[in-house]
């Protein structure tokens, strides 16, 4: 399985969303939380292309997007091959 791992911060429910799916399916992540350092923020703007909001997701060395994206791979079925479950 490849190492997944999501960028998120405290009180953000679309993170809540993400990593419970991600425990539904058995996945173990890596979470780096955001809340109170800016320079981690800024760290995953670059690492992102840009986007600065959370959740930021990584799926080996894929970068799937937020928590909706990654619910749309799970819904299309694409989710399940890319975690290798």
């Amino acid at each position: 399985m490849p190492k997944v791992v999501i960028y998120t911060s405290g009180h953000c429910p679309y993170c809540h969303r993400a990593k419970e799916l991600l425990r539904a399916k058995g996945v173990a992540y890596d979470e780096v939380d955001l809340t109170g350092r800016p320079q981690e923020r800024d760290a995953l703007c670059q690492r992102a292309g840009g986007r600065n909001t959370v959740p930021q997701i990584w799926i080996g060395s894929a970068h799937i997007g937020g928590c909706d994206d990654l619910h749309c791979l799970d819904r299309d079925g694409r989710l399940d091959a890319m975690l290798g479950t």
